[in-house]
Formats: structure tokens, C-alpha cells, sequence
């Protein structure tokens, strides 16, 4: 089983209040300096968040979700005080996500 950490907010937030797209193409140009496999992934409308420890209550069946899920749980609660007002959570998941080619 692989863990997995995410943030989650509304679309809207992430994308067009929120500077994601440029601290995740900075945390890229780390990872490509100390030549590190990249462990988050961007996802719009994820699936998991039902089989997340996330209290479903919190979430509004209006609004479109996405999320940023990494492997590394450290990286998850830096980006949380990084940006802000976003809810976290956590999943277990018998395969690995894997960037597409």
C-alpha cells in the first residue's frame, strides 16, 4: 500500500486566487536540480476524497475540488501553511500514480 497527502480547495481557488501553477513549477525545478522522481500530481475533480480521511462534511456538492497529492506528507504540510485555506487529508492506495508519458 502507498500513502498518499493531499490538499484540497475549490478549482477556483487553486487556480485562479492562489499562485499554485508557480510553486509547483518551482518545487519541479528542485526536484530536477537534485535530481529527485517527482512525488505530487495536480488533479482536478479527484476521485479519492471518498475514500480520504477527509470529513465529507466539509465539502460543498456545489463547488468543483482539486487537489495536489504527493507522497511525501512534509511537502503537503508545507504547502498548506504555503497557501492557505485549504483542507488537508490522506488515502491509502494499492498502486502508484504515474505521470503520464
Amino acid at each position: 500500500m502507498f500513502d498518499y497527502y493531499f490538499i484540497l480547495a475549490s478549482q477556483n481557488f487553486l487556480l485562479n486566487e492562489e499562485p499554485l501553477e508557480e510553486v509547483l513549477r518551482e518545487r519541479f525545478a528542485y526536484y530536477q536540480r537534485i535530481d529527485k522522481k517527482i512525488d505530487f500530481w495536480f488533479i482536478l475533480n479527484p476521485e479519492f476524497i471518498g475514500n480520504s480521511s477527509l470529513d465529507m462534511k466539509k465539502l460543498s456538492p456545489k463547488n468543483s475540488y482539486a487537489a495536489v497529492v504527493s507522497l511525501d506528507k512534509s511537502f503537503i504540510q508545507w504547502l498548506k501553511l504555503r497557501i492557505g485555506f485549504v483542507i488537508i487529508g490522506e488515502f491509502s492506495s494499492p498502486s502508484v500514480f504515474l505521470p503520464s508519458s
